[in-house]
């Protein structure tokens, strides 16, 4: 059985955060999305609007937990969450815009509960995935790129038997275990540090499952995971 296991130094650092992990199995994706999910993901966008409400966009709270969080372990300078840049896309003249149905859902889905949100191609892990502070020298390739780009020492990552899956949360993803136009059974990851938001997540993970069930005529499994109950089986 394969399994995703939150490590104990996770917990050391993030005690009280809420970890929604949701399987999303036999999805049939499309090249381009419906129009309504299009509609869906522009209003998405315009939602966003109501988490940046200070002058200073790094002054608003959505933006200010991560910028401290991500001070709590090892990264390379200017290391964003995931979050930050598709808030700051939703408010300029480039908006997030449509790629295909999986990545539409899940966008919308991040900016409306202004939450980061990963997926990977979970049929491509080898052995159990991880979230851990590792001790580095991880294989790791970024998207398109032939050279391997390791992890440091004291970073936190998603990683498996073969090396990193995604690093600093889901800051940035690996070619290994990406979702391409072949994968049919996806594992989505999504953050939450804040106790007072976990009805936020609860809801942002209803959003993607009626939309990937209407949508991608997906088999929906969804679990919240927290420091007593750290670990779920994800596969055969």
């Amino acid at each position: 059985m394969k399994k995703f296991i939150i490590d104990r130094s996770f917990w050391d650092l993030f005690p009280d955060a809420t970890i929604g992990v949701m399987l999303l199995r036999g999805y049939e994706n499309a090249e381009e999305s419906p129009q309504e999910l299009v509609d869906m993901l522009a209003e998405s966008n315009r939602l966003a609007a109501q988490y940046l409400t200070a002058e200073n966009f790094s002054d608003n709270p959505v933006v200010q937990v991560w910028r401290q969080a991500f001070r709590k372990f090892k990264t390379k300078k200017g290391v964003r969450c995931s979050i930050e840049a598709l808030l700051k896309r939703s408010t300029g003249e480039n908006p997030v815009h449509t790629i295909n149905p999986l990545v539409d859902i899940y966008n919308s889905a991040s900016l409306r509960y202004a939450l980061p949100v990963g997926s990977e191609d979970m049929d491509t892990f080898v052995g159990d995935l991880r979230l851990t502070i590792t001790e580095g020298g991880d294989d790791f390739h970024l998207i398109g790129e032939e050279e391997s780009n390791p992890s440091l020492p004291g970073e936190l990552v998603y990683k498996d038997d073969a090396g990193a899956v995604c690093r600093c949360f889901n800051w940035r993803d690996g070619q290994r275990t990406m979702i391409t136009g072949r994968t049919r059974n996806a594992f989505m990851i999504i953050e939450n540090l804040e106790p007072e938001r976990v009805d936020d997540l609860k809801a942002l993970m209803d959003f993607v499952q009626e939309n990937a069930e209407k949508y991608l005529h997906a088999e929906v499994e969804k679990t919240i995971l927290d420091r007593n109950n750290p670990e779920m089986v994800i596969g055969e």
